[in-house]
């Protein structure tokens, strides 16, 4: 089915006015409710399809969410520093995870950056694999989202993998436009 005629397409407004629907119990909820959704969700994947399949999926959803989150929540015009200083803000206010950026090479778009209290997975219990893959696809979405190119991003470091902290590395796909 092309993109055009699939009967869904997802809009940031599909979010809903969450102050209208929820006066009392507002815009926050327990992180094992958020891990809840997103746990069931790879089982069934998994079950249903793969494991392959089901990061491919998730890293999907990831990527839409990241871009939709960017164009969204963050101003794209800002110079990196402040782009990347904004994210940082919105990230932690949102309680998503504090961010931080260890390397950056702006002229050929490779970084590599930290997640720590990841909403995904810190305190997960330690398995030996990476289980951010959701993660991978809305860093990806969001650095497509500012700088107009299609990112690849895998994290390198992972809670369930007995790091303390998530690392990910993301690389603009060299010839490649958006």
């Amino acid at each position: 089915m092309s993109d055009e005629n699939r009967p869904y397409r997802f809009q940031w407004k599909d979010l809903g006015d969450i102050e209208l629907g929820r006066p009392n119990l507002g815009n926050t909820m327990s992180v094992s409710v958020y891990r809840l959704m997103q746990y069931t969700m790879r089982d069934v994947l998994n079950r249903r399809f793969s494991p392959e399949i089901a990061a491919e999926l998730l890293r999907e959803a990831g990527h839409e969410a990241g871009r939709e989150f960017c164009q969204n929540m963050l101003d794209t015009k800002l110079p990196l520093n402040g782009f990347v200083a904004q994210l940082q803000d919105v990230l932690q206010s949102l309680r998503i995870g504090i961010m931080r950026l260890e390397k950056s090479d702006a002229e050929i778009l490779d970084f590599t950056l930290t997640v720590s209290e990841d909403l995904d997975c810190s305190g997960l219990p330690v398995t030996g694999v990476t289980v951010c893959e959701y993660d991978e696809g809305f860093i990806a979405g969001i650095f497509e989202a500012y700088t107009g190119k299609p990112f690849t991003v895998r994290e390198v470091d992972c809670w369930a993998t007995g790091d303390r902290t998530c690392r990910f590395r993301a690389v603009a796909v060299s010839g490649a436009e958006s």
